[in-house]
């Protein structure tokens, strides 16, 4: 069984900066890679970045990549969703999610989702 559950979200201004929190608690879960999606009122889920639970290669999303990063603990059981320089358009509900093998950026190929922690930024 895995369990994820995500924290940190809030009501910012645009400029603003938020880091977010994944837990994962996890039996025999293993070679596992982290994404972390968000998805806005009448949109789909989107890919923001992912990366494995070694810390290798953490990807993003063009759209955040020069303001997002993703990093993890020691003992690889809370992944960081760190947000800079926090638009408008970021506005959504953020989701962790994990599953066995490479990072990807489709959603429907995460076999755990957190329940997910919204995130708003005002003008």
């Amino acid at each position: 069984q895995v369990q994820l559950v995500e924290s940190g979200g809030g009501l910012v201004q645009a400029g603003a900066s938020l880091t977010l929190s994944c837990v994962v608690s996890a039996r025999s879960f293993s070679s596992e890679v982290m994404g972390w999606f968000r998805q806005a009122p009448g949109k789909e889920r989107e890919f923001v970045g992912g990366i494995t639970w070694s810390g290798a290669g953490p990807n993003y999303a063009d759209s955040v990549k020069d303001r997002f990063t993703i990093s993890r603990n020691s003992a690889g059981n809370t992944v960081y969703l760190q947000m800079n320089s926090l638009k408008p358009e970021d506005t959504a509900v953020y989701y962790c999610a994990a599953r066995p093998g490479l990072v990807v950026i489709t959603s429907t190929a995460y076999n755990y989702w957190g329940q997910g922690t919204q995130v708003t930024v005002s003008s």
